[in-house]
């Protein structure tokens, strides 16, 4: 699950729980939100993000979401129609496409550039889209790649998806933890050239997962989304949906105004030792590579040679075997969209982290290919 609340070197800010106890005992907050989430909260979310954009969002343009897989289910629910497809990045978290096929939506993935720091190939994207096309997904920083998209490819993305006139689905819940030399840029930056739902959470960056809160925000200066009737349609849905807890919504206002920026230095400096740390390690096994050194997020793609493998037929069959013999659990890359890769999770205490990888290295060692001599 990459559930970095886990492990006891990741803590929300003290911020969070006193919002939230204090929310609690007022006993204010105990009956229903409005189905589109307390308006201060979406007041809260809205200046939150207007901070990154060079435009301001409105609480209208907020819906409060169960998490950001709520958003995600909310964002096709409301593409859906006959005939419709979306385009996916594969590798890429595979929520959307469990939605799509719900919706009967089709699904279409366009390829991530390992060797180019898991950009978009957006020639597959022209290639991709058709009439039918409502939608493609970029998720930045990545998940599960661990990269970090530049303002000039966001450019880039956004102008191919307005001459191709769908909009983007911007998830952005691992927004702000970068910690490379590539800054976070948001998509809704450049929601004048292109419509952009921009989803996003508290779950990694308050390290609160549990909490599920999220967010389906529509990122549209040009009020594409103005439309009474798209209007209407998202709040009649949400009029289906149960959203978060009313005490959680009434304590967002305190967590996202009041946190402090140490906070969020500790999370990035923790999570940059510990990419460092699965990066140099997976160097010294040899049939394991990491074509791109992560830069945000929680996780990595790493990729297996198996023909330096003696007994091991594909990544499923890597990563059950290293389960069973060394008590390290890693996803098989198959469940992102790429066979023989494998994804690591490095929001992980370092010690643990490094026991795991020394695990995975014996492992790898003893289930290596012996060199024949003639």
């Amino acid at each position: 699950m990459g559930d970095p609340s886990a492990h006891s070197c990741f803590t929300t800010t003290h911020v969070a729980p006193s919002a939230v106890s204090h929310a609690l005992q007022s006993s204010t907050f105990n009956g229903y939100a409005p189905t589109s989430g307390l308006p201060q909260t979406r007041r809260a979310i809205a200046e939150y993000l207007s901070r990154d954009l060079p435009y301001k969002l409105s609480m209208d343009d907020v819906f409060v979401t169960s998490g950001c897989t709520q958003a995600i289910d909310v964002a096709l629910a409301m593409l859906a129609r006959p005939g419709a497809n979306i385009l996916l990045p594969r590798p890429g978290f595979p929520i959307y496409e469990l939605s799509a096929s719900f919706r009967h939506i089709e699904v279409r993935y366009f390829d991530l550039l390992p060797e180019k720091g898991w950009m978009i190939d957006l020639g597959a994207v022209e290639a991709l889209a058709d009439q039918d096309t409502v939608a493609m997904v970029v998720i930045n920083p990545g998940n599960p790649c661990g990269n970090v998209y530049s303002y000039q490819h966001l450019k880039e993305i956004a102008e191919a998806a307005n001459r191709l006139k769908i909009l983007v689905i911007a998830d952005e819940v691992y927004g702000h933890l970068t910690f490379g030399s590539t800054p976070f840029v948001p998509m809704g930056v450049f929601g004048s050239t292109v419509p952009v739902l921009t989803l996003g959470s508290i779950s990694k960056r308050w390290i609160v997962p549990g909490w599920r809160l999220g967010w389906f925000v529509t990122t549209d200066p040009c009020g594409t989304f103005k439309n009474h009737k798209v209007v209407e349609r998202i709040k009649k849905y949400f009029d289906l949906l149960g959203g978060p807890a009313t005490f959680i919504q009434a304590a967002v206002p305190q967590i996202l105004e009041q946190t402090d920026e140490v906070f969020f230095k500790k999370t990035l400096n923790i999570l940059k030792q510990t990419s460092n740390t699965c990066y140099d390690k997976i160097k010294e096994i040899p049939c394991l590579s990491c074509p791109h050194k992560p830069e945000g997020s929680m996780a990595v793609m790493v990729k297996l040679n198996l023909s330096l493998l003696e007994d091991i037929s594909d990544d499923i069959d890597f990563c059950f075997k290293l389960a069973k013999e060394e008590s390290v659990i890693i996803l098989p890359g198959i469940a992102v969209g790429l066979k023989d890769w494998v994804r690591f999770t490095f929001a992980v205490d370092p010690m643990s982290l490094e026991e795991a990888l020394g695990r995975v290295k014996s492992f790898c060692k003893r289930h290596g290919k012996q060199l024949q001599i003639y």
